[in-house]
């Protein structure tokens, strides 16, 4: 089982691809260079706050809004180790399998937890935050992972 422990950035709810990258910044050469400008209409500054092995925690129908692949493709590129959610928009779930980026759904974490705080994912079986255990939901989150090679 692999495990990661990780700083938590918490995110609401419908956090649309225009949140994650906004419109004006997909014109940029590289995805590198997008990088600095995600969540920027949400709170500028969270993409030079954010680490490697960071972990966003949000809500409900996280990626919802346009098809672009570049918005999980930024995440990705900040660092963020993980997303954990109440739900995914469907093209965006698509698109983060497919660009490698680790996906956990779960319905309260973010009701529990706090930003700034750690939390510790063991792959494919629970999160551990603040002494309790939270389970992964999601069977087809997981499957599709292990299709793509993201986890084992």
């Amino acid at each position: 089982m692999e495990q990661f422990t990780g700083k938590v950035w918490l995110l609401g709810d419908d956090i649309d691809t225009d949140i994650i990258i906004p419109t004006e910044y997909l014109a940029l050469k590289t995805v590198k260079d997008m990088a600095p400008y995600g969540f920027s209409p949400l709170r500028p500054e969270l993409a030079a706050q954010i680490k490697p092995g960071d972990i966003i925690v949000a809500g409900k129908n996280f990626g919802c809004g346009s098809s672009r692949e570049q918005a999980p493709e930024v995440i990705k590129a900040l660092g963020v180790r993980a997303v954990i959610a109440r739900s995914y928009a469907r093209i965006f779930f698509r698109n983060a399998i497919n660009n490698g980026l680790l996906l956990i759904e779960n319905d309260t974490l973010c009701n529990d937890v706090k930003e700034g705080d750690e939390i510790t994912v063991n792959v494919g079986e629970s999160i551990e935050y603040n002494g309790k255990t939270y389970p992964e939901a999601g069977g087809l989150v997981k499957a599709m992972q292990k299709l793509n090679g993201i986890i084992k």
